[in-house]
This record gives structure tokens, sequence and C-alpha cells, in this order.
């Protein structure tokens, strides 16, 4: 008995812009999910299960203005070491291994997963050019889904 086998070809639900012409807005998620630093493992993790999310923005204030900043980035690659082998009582401030690279959403897609790939980091913070606050994250995954299903 031989068995057949079908590959499909799947596209995306709508055009998105090959890797030449992509920005990082075109491929980013709007919006950004945050902690605190005292936030535990636990709490990170059922952020990141809750929202399907392979990340979580670690924020604080800057010693004399009342703005917010991400300052740390706990990766689901931070959060199973923690739970593998990581210390009683550890934190989303103890996680925060990623560093933040920030980009404009104005950026080439290609810049982006160029500071990705030279920086060893998944996710990248997407700030507004203006008022520098976090306006996103993009990760390797949606720049594959650039790779994936590019074609204008």
């Amino acid at each position: 008995m031989s068995e057949t086998t079908t590959t499909t070809t799947i596209h995306g639900s709508y055009l998105m812009p090959s890797l030449e012409r992509a920005t990082v807005a075109d491929a980013m998620h709007p919006g950004i999910l945050t902690c605190e630093p005292d936030a535990s493992v636990s709490e990170v993790a059922r952020m990141m299960a809750t929202h399907h999310v392979h990340c979580i923005a670690v924020v604080g204030v800057s010693y004399g203005s009342p703005e917010c900043y991400v300052w740390g980035i706990v990766s689901d690659l931070d959060l199973v070491g923690a739970g593998i082998g990581g210390e009683p009582g550890a934190t989303a401030r103890d996680l925060a291994n990623q560093p933040v690279i920030t980009v404009r959403p104005t950026m080439s897609l290609r810049e982006a997963g160029e500071a990705m790939v030279t920086n060893g980091v998944s996710h990248l913070v997407v700030s507004d050019p203006e008022t520098h606050r976090p306006t996103g994250i993009i990760s390797t995954l949606d720049l594959a889904g650039i790779l994936a299903w590019g074609e204008a």
C-alpha cells in the first residue's frame, strides 16, 4: 500500500509587502504587554499564556520623570529557564535577560532583522518617533510572516 502526500500552498489572509519593501510598521504587532519589575514568574507566565505572546516588556519609571519606559524584555526562553531551574521567588527583574533594542515603525524590515541577528534578540520594541513611547513589538515570527507571504 502506498501513501500519497499532498502539499498545499497556504497564503496569508492579506497581501503583504516583500522583504525588500516592508517596514517595521508592516509586520509589527501594535500594543505592548508590560509588567512591573516585581511581577512573579507565574504572573509573567499567565500573561504570556493568556495572550499567546512570546515576550513581556518590563517597565519602570526613570528617576525624576513620571514617564514609564521599557528597561527589560522577558522572553519565553527566559521564562522556561526560570521554570526549569530558576531561583524560587524570581521576578521579572531577574528574568529580563534580553537587551531592549528600540526601532522606529518606518525602519526597513531588513534593517530590523539585521538588528535582531546582530544583537542576538528575537524581539524589538517599536517606539513612536516623536514621543519615544513604545507602541508595539516586532518579533522574528513577524519577520517570518513577511518572508513567507510577502509578495507585493
